[in-house]
């Protein structure tokens, strides 16, 4: 019997479109100015995407940028993410409604399946 929380490992998905992992880097330049980058993973393939950088990218922006994707590549039938601000949008959640696609946040490893920096660091006593 598992333990209260304890999760089961998830599996890659068969086919292409199975499963699209969604996340966003950060970062800075040497002037100050800071950037983010949104990436779009599929998880079969391993394949990249979508990865666009810019200075502020809001979650309606997050939806237009997933239905250009899937007019170019088909459907998926489900998207993972962390629980990033613009992946948790309402944009965002109207948009899984919309299009019927199955969408799974709040995850504790990032959205590619490795650890997240939080999740693998031990907890401070």
């Amino acid at each position: 019997m598992a333990a209260i929380g304890t999760r089961a490992p998830t599996t890659l998905p068969m086919a292409p479109n199975g499963r699209w992992s969604l996340d966003f880097a950060s970062d800075q330049l040497t002037d100050g100015r800071r950037f983010r980058i949104f990436t779009v993973v599929d998880e079969c393939t391993r394949e990249c995407l979508a990865r666009v950088a810019d200075a502020s990218l809001s979650g309606t922006w997050v939806a237009r940028e997933l239905d250009r994707l899937m007019i170019e590549r088909g459907k998926p039938k489900m998207v993972v993410s962390d629980n990033g601000s613009e992946l948790t949008s309402n944009a965002i959640l109207t948009w899984a409604d919309q299009s019927r696609v199955h969408d799974t946040t709040s995850r504790r490893a990032s959205p590619c399946g490795m650890p997240s920096s939080k999740a693998s660091r031990p907890a401070a006593r």
